[in-house]
């Protein structure tokens, strides 16, 4: 824990650390929130409101607590914290992967044609500063199951040839858990629908979201895979082991899919800490991703060369259970495509 925590947060208990709603109410969503404890960023406050107001800020005091506040390069720093590059992407696309036009009904994307994703919130314990819908995320209304869920299954039930559902976001571990459970067993009746996945950063930003209820809740409607993003070794902490355990002990199979991002993980040592750690944790090395040419994130984005050649290296120095798939979101494109056969 850094000392900014400390100064923070110092006095608070164990019992409501670890509650994942004192969390969320807690989390820092304001750069003037930095300014007594983190003075660093005062340097520039204005710019740094700047972009806070065109891309939201917020971090939880749990994910907080893993950076150095006083180093500028810190890799965890610099996923939350607004930077004045993500102003300069004016000539890029808000949306390059079209996610807006393949949805067919509000709140469900069909882009591929045997799956589909339900965006359930707008929520996220941390806005990072990568997000492919950095743009678009508040555009999706937070209504789902009042409004929107009628329509989404009605659409899914008629289009037999989907069979994967994507729960996402923002992030469907912030529903409550009740709301959660009632839209798996929703989606869970629809025949033709024989598998579901979760998509979410919880284990790595808010691993004490991941309680017994929640797996309990979970596990009643497998067969549902897990998704999760670490970016960086350093978030495979206890607190995350812990979480990424009491998922896999409800029986659900948990998978990581980690972004490549220029200055934070775009080295062949930080590469390998991360897969074989996440490999130690049982959690699986699923797909490195190339960053998505979003507006606002060209500063982490790293060329496909570059990613190909870290794709190869990795294959010559990793066990197989511990080597991720690269892969590049292309638009147009009917799958991912692997960077080595780019």
């Amino acid at each position: 824990m850094n000392n900014a925590v400390k100064e923070i947060w110092g006095h608070v208990g164990n019992n409501r650390w670890r509650d994942w709603h004192w969390q969320m109410r807690n989390s820092l969503v304001t750069i003037a929130q930095f300014g007594p404890i983190w003075p660093l960023t005062l340097r520039r406050p204005a710019v740094l409101e700047a972009v806070e107001r065109q891309y939201p800020l917020r971090v939880s005091p749990y994910y907080f607590s893993l950076c150095n506040p006083k180093d500028k390069k810190d890799p965890i720093r610099r996923q939350f914290l607004p930077d004045e590059r993500e102003l300069l992407d004016a000539q890029t696309k808000a949306d390059p992967l079209g996610e807006k036009r393949f949805e067919p009904v509000p709140g469900l994307l069909h882009r591929y044609r045997n799956r589909a994703v339900v965006i359930t919130t707008n929520e996220c314990a941390v806005r990072c500063r990568h997000c492919t819908r950095k743009n678009t995320l508040s555009c999706f209304a937070a209504d789902l199951i009042s409004k929107r869920l009628p329509a989404i299954l009605k659409y899914l039930g008629k289009h037999k040839e989907i069979r994967e559902v994507i729960i996402s976001g923002g992030d469907p571990f912030l529903l409550e858990t009740s709301v959660l459970d009632f839209l798996l067993g929703e989606l869970r009746s629809i025949k033709n629908v024989e598998v579901l996945r979760l998509g979410t950063r919880a284990p790595a930003v808010l691993p004490m979201r991941i309680d017994v209820k929640l797996c309990a809740c979970l596990k009643k409607h497998r067969p549902l895979w897990v998704n999760t993003q670490f970016n960086h070794p350093r978030e495979i902490t206890a607190e995350a082991e812990s979480a990424c355990r009491l998922l896999q002990e409800a029986g659900l199979p948990v998978s990581n899919q980690a972004v490549l991002l220029r200055g934070i993980n775009d080295s062949l040592p930080v590469l390998k800490a991360l897969c074989n750690g996440l490999q130690r944790i049982m959690v699986r090395p699923y797909y490195v991703f190339l960053c998505d040419g979003v507006r606002g994130v060209s500063h982490f984005r790293t060329s496909p060369n570059r990613a190909a050649g870290l794709a190869r290296q990795m294959r010559a120095s990793l066990g197989g259970l511990s080597m991720p798939l690269f892969v590049a979101d292309i638009p147009g494109k009917k799958n991912k495509v692997p960077l080595e056969t780019m």
